[in-house]
């Protein structure tokens, strides 16, 4: 357990807890023990879902400026590969992770909330890329990422602004998946990896890779992957549970084991 970030682990959710005062800046130490998190949370078995969580008041207000501003372009290169990858371990988690995003998610804090598979926001929650307005451009995934959820012309229109994007507009937008009261917020985003984890885990594993690796490959190339790892499953406990479930009960009553 890091000093900066833990993870807690409930029925079969594990949470990554955000907890730098007083706004979860993003400076080398967290950047590391969140990427140990992450790893955590990707080989435990007992971790079938996971929830990013920043606190009651904020997610993370971006990258901690005192630690950039006077890096030189070689320390910029560095530190930023780093950032990168610790993001890229959280999004490339082989379970599904959902971002309890209240108060400010801004920059980094932002492009963090976008490794998730989903996110619930509250409703005063604000999220942005104000990188520019620092002379600078997002680097650990907004400009790549946002392009991805909502399109280039919403993207370019955050990005080239900097401007705050409040929860209903962050739900118009598909940047939110829900927003709740902000006394909600963990606990729907709670609720929502729970039921994802008493999913059959190999299966849900599988989806998200044919999903996320499909984005990069051409069409005739996804299909190919999709139907691999489509045939891949009959190998699994889960799958003969499921269907002999589905045959004597009917659907949605099978029981998973993650096997």
């Amino acid at each position: 357990m890091g000093e900066f970030v833990r993870l807690e682990v409930e029925g079969g959710v594990g949470t990554i807890r955000l907890d730098r005062p007083k706004m979860n800046a993003i400076n080398t130490q967290l950047r590391t023990e969140l990427q140990e998190a992450a790893e955590q949370a990707r080989d435990r078995d007992d971790v079938r879902s996971v929830v990013l969580y920043g606190g009651e008041r904020v997610f993370a207000a971006g990258a901690d400026i005192t630690e950039m501003a006077d890096m030189a372009y070689a320390d910029v290169v560095g530190w930023g590969a780093q950032l990168q990858e610790a993001f890229k371990v959280v999004a490339r988690l082989p379970k599904p992770v959902v971002a309890a995003v209240n108060g400010y998610a801004l920059g980094g804090g932002f492009e963090l909330a976008l490794t998730a598979d989903f996110r619930v926001m509250g409703e005063r929650a604000k999220v942005g890329v104000p990188e520019i307005q620092l002379g600078i451009i997002p680097g650990a995934g907004g400009t790549q990422r946002l392009t991805r959820l909502v399109g280039p012309a919403r993207a370019k229109s955050m990005v080239f602004t900097g401007r705050h994007v409040a929860g209903p507009e962050a739900l118009a937008l598909g940047i939110a998946d829900a927003v709740v009261p902000d006394a909600d917020v963990y606990q729907a985003a709670h609720e929502m990896a729970a039921h994802y984890a008493a999913g059959p885990a190999v299966a849900l594993r599988a989806a998200k890779q044919a999903i996320d690796d499909g984005l990069e490959l051409d069409l005739d190339a996804g299909l190919r992957l999709e139907s691999a790892l489509f045939t891949g499953l009959f190998a699994t406990q889960d799958q003969k549970a499921g269907m002999a479930s589905f045959l004597q009960n009917g659907p949605g009553k099978a029981i998973f084991t993650g096997r």
